[in-house]
């Protein structure tokens, strides 16, 4: 499906229109329409791949989508919602959804020091289409709800008074266009050697190469539903890993490791004779089957038979390692025969490569046998179901080759075996797959949040949830038989749902393995020992002692903290207790989507240990459609951000806090005013006695959002403690005296300047990293302030290494306020 229909909002009386498109061999001619999943008449909606409704009634809103099929199989559409208002009524209220932002630790806003201020937000809703915009296939691009109004307040905090901008109202504007984007990198699953200058495809079209070191960006194309992306070693070491890319559809960019397969080392075979190779036979196990080649197999793609010496490569990735489930090409899908995408679940895939052995021309075969050895599969129902497949590189869905037969055979001298066995002819598709359709099958509700207080308000959007699904060994849960399937989602503002296997009647048949990461950075789960915390882990018992709850380091803490196993147990309907998820029925998705963050889910957060931010203007940055065009915002540009930390080293007994204070500096709309707050606690160098760093974010000089006038923010690094400044870099001292004007800096328990415009490096201990990812760029740029580098990455501090300033800090006397304490309490003498 090249083309799906797109959401649309429209007012009674009005007409709409909802596209789609299917591309194939044979071009699909025919294509079927429904609402609400009821097929629409033809003859009365008189349609094709377009469908145009006029007098809209109310009941015709809901959800619509396509079918396109030909002889050779058919395709659906993903779902459009079409939401029909009455006439008079708002798409987007102008009262403000409530949104809390946490203060500063000094600004408590009740007796009970509650932190939290509601700040609003418009929720990013389209707006009734114009009559203009009616007759159009693509999604209403021309208008959202957004903020129509902001208003300043001020907060009574110790000592000053802190400015807060408010959203005021909200109503239809321009939506915003954020770029989407996957970046990451593409490394060999056994060595972690970059894949240097691969080439990437989508679809059948080459969109670029990856760098030097692995590294990668796809922008997303439009209206895409479904990333499939090929990556490709000209050097011919590697498998092509074809993979579908999670991305988040409301914009910037999401982060994915990519792990490709090595090709297994070439052996000759005698093309004259019949040949067997074995599949998975690595690591002391039973293989799972062989292929057999038999005589005169082999083929030049001009038909004729080659006889020679022939260079064979198999690489089988075997399930039963666990360590190979990241580095499976596709997500293991299949287009049913009515165009439902449907999962599989394998059994080994095996990719070939034959070559002739004096020129390396490729060769392709005539029939050649797969056998699949029965005893491999545990699971009795399988037998009768598995079958032979190959996947299509551009689609990345696999298509049926045959069906494995059960018949007897012997291995040498060994006892007779069951083995399962079809046939298929090797020509332009490489890979290949012995998989069952498995129709037992559920959704996990998995939220991400900022820190451990779980708080509803502080989601993360923008996290890539994987989850593996588990065959169990009976007894042994910690210790799975194999894996057999692999799926990402990425969280919204209400979570994320991802596709598991259940089953209702054992609910140990099926196990998963979740994981989570931003930007690259693994997120922890809810701890399961010593003992269950059902508040913290976010599923009330008994159903989550059904579950089986255990994270990672659950018997062994020397373990990561960063992952859990649970059963997926099939929810029982005739038990009230799990019917509230997280296991939801794979035909309540959108229960599973639209779920309040009351019901039971599964969690991960980020371990931010002293770490706080605040701006004037609110900003969620794992949000970027929250935004706001401000003078006073953070982040100038929503397409292009740049984060720029300072680097500070201290000399003292313990790690103390770092503030930075950032307000405008010369733009004659900003000098003077606030935008932001960064507190960062000093994380102690392990080598160096009484020594820690800390890597302070500051906001960037350069343009305001007008784009009109440069801004050079006044940055100011204040220590919280009894601290003194006793040095600062040469090199950022000269560069800051050779662009004025140059900050003022009487006092020497903090540190002033007007930061500088150019991108410095670590020479002057300032560290500038530039994405269309927030936290992306926030994460190398600390890194790089950690390693005390320009271009490395550490998450070990090492103190004396590219610093900026220094400060030596020491305990004060009994009863001696800190300068960080006067300028909170009398900020104007301070």
């Amino acid at each position: 499906m090249v083309l799906h229909p797109q959401a649309k909002v429209r007012v009674v009386g009005q007409e709409v229109t909802f596209c789609c498109k299917a591309s194939g061999t044979p071009v699909p001619k025919k294509y079927y329409w429904y609402h609400n999943g009821t097929l629409l008449e033809r003859k009365v909606h008189r349609y094709g791949s377009r469908l145009v409704l006029r007098g809209l009634a109310p009941e015709q809103a809901g959800t619509y989508h396509c079918k396109a099929s030909t002889e050779a199989g058919a395709i659906k559409s993903a779902p459009a919602q079409l939401t029909v208002l009455a006439q008079g009524q708002q798409s987007c209220k102008p009262e403000p959804e409530p949104s809390l932002v946490e203060l500063p630790s000094e600004c408590p806003q009740d007796a009970a020091g509650s932190r939290y201020y509601n700040v609003g937000r418009c929720p990013p809703a389209p707006c009734a289409g114009s009559p203009s915009e009616q007759s159009g296939c693509r999604a209403d691009t021309g208008h959202c709800c957004g903020v129509r109004r902001m208003e300043m307040r001020e907060i009574p905090c110790a000592g000053f008074l802190l400015p807060i901008k408010v959203v005021a109202e909200c109503g239809c504007g321009p939506c915003a266009q954020p770029r989407v984007l996957v970046q990451g990198r593409v490394t060999a699953a056994d060595t972690g050697e970059p894949l240097r200058f691969g080439q990437i495809f989508l679809g059948g079209r080459k969109v670029g190469f990856t760098g030097y070191k692995g590294s990668f960006t796809i922008e997303v194309p439009p209206d895409t539903q479904r990333l499939v992306a090929r990556f490709v070693d000209r050097q011919q070491r590697f498998v092509d890993a074809v993979k579908v890319l999670p991305f988040n559809r409301r914009g910037g960019a999401v982060y994915q490791e990519v792990k490709m397969l090595r090709k297994k080392e070439p052996v000759d075979l005698d093309g004259s004779q019949s040949n067997a190779i074995p599949l998975g036979e690595a690591s002391g196990r039973e293989p799972v089957g062989e292929l057999v080649l038999p005589a005169g197999a082999f083929l030049r793609p001009s038909g004729e038979v080659f006889r020679g010496t022939v260079k064979a490569s198999v690489t089988f990735l075997d399930p039963r390692d666990m360590a190979t489930a990241s580095a499976a090409s596709s997500d293991l899908s299949f287009a049913d025969a009515e165009g439902e995408i449907v999962p599989l679940r394998t059994y080994g895939m095996f990719a070939v490569d034959f070559r002739e052995g004096e020129t390396g021309a490729a060769l392709q075969t005539g029939p050649v046998e797969v056998r699949m050895d029965a005893g491999q599969v545990r699971m009795p129902e399988h037998l009768q179901k598995m079958k032979l497949w190959s996947l299509n590189p551009e689609t990345g869905l696999w298509e049926e080759e045959g069906v494995l037969q059960p018949a007897r055979g012997s291995r040498g001298k060994r006892e007779e075996r069951t083995f399962l066995v079809g046939n298929l002819e090797i020509r332009e598709r490489r890979l290949f797959n012995l998989d069952v359709p498995e129709d037992r099958r559920c959704f996990v509700k998995v939220r991400a949040y900022s820190n451990e207080k779980f708080n509803p308000y502080e989601q993360l959007e923008g996290v890539v949830i994987s989850l593996i699904n588990l065959e169990p060994q009976p007894g042994y849960p910690a210790n799975p038989r194999a894996w057999g399937r692999f799926d990402s989602v990425v969280t919204g503002p209400n979570g994320a749902c991802l596709p598991a296997f259940c089953d209702g009647q054992r609910p140990d048949a099926y196990s998963a393995y979740v994981t989570a990461t931003l930007g690259g950075e693994e997120l922890e789960a809810v701890a399961s020992s010593p003992k269950l915390n059902p508040n913290a882990i976010g599923v009330s018992q008994p159903y989550l002692g059904k579950l089986g709850y255990r994270r990672l380091d659950h018997d062994d803490p020397d373990l990561k903290k960063t992952a859990f196993q649970i059963n997926v147990a099939k929810p029982d309907p005739n038990n009230v207790d799990e019917t509230n998820g997280p296991i939801y029925p794979y035909r309540s998705l959108e229960e599973c989507e639209a779920a309040p963050v009351s019901a039971n889910h599964l969690r991960f957060y980020r371990v931010e240990v002293d770490k706080y931010e605040y701006n004037v203007v609110p900003f969620k940055e794992s949000d970027l459609t929250s935004w706001t065009g401000d003078y006073l915002s953070w982040w100038p540009n929503p397409q292009e951000f740049r984060a720029c930390f300072i680097k500070v080293q201290i000399e003292g007994p313990q790690e103390y806090m770092v503030r930075s204070r950032n307000v405008g500096g010369s733009h004659p709309r900003t000098r003077g005013q606030l935008y932001g707050l960064r507190d960062t606690r000093s994380v102690r160098d392990t080598l160096l006695e009484n020594t820690s760093g800390a890597c302070v974010e500051f906001k960037c000089s350069g343009m305001l959002f007008d784009q009109s006038l440069v801004d050079r923010t006044l940055v100011s690094i204040v220590p919280q403690g009894s601290c003194h400044r006793t040095a600062v870099n040469s090199l950022l001292r000269e560069y800051l005296s050779r662009h004025p004007p140059v900050a003022e800096n009487n006092h020497t328990a903090a540190f002033t300047m007007l930061a500088p415009v150019d991108p410095l490096g670590h020479n002057y201990g300032i560290y500038t990293v530039t994405d269309q990812n927030p936290r992306l760029a926030k994460e190398i740029a600390i890194g790089r302030c950690f390693d005390g580098t320009s271009d490395g990455f550490s998450r070990e501090m090492k103190a004396d290494a590219g610093t900026a300033v220094t400060f030596t800090c020491q305990e004060r006397p009994v009863g001696r306020e800190s300068f960080f304490q006067r300028l909170l309490t009398a900020p104007a003498e301070a």
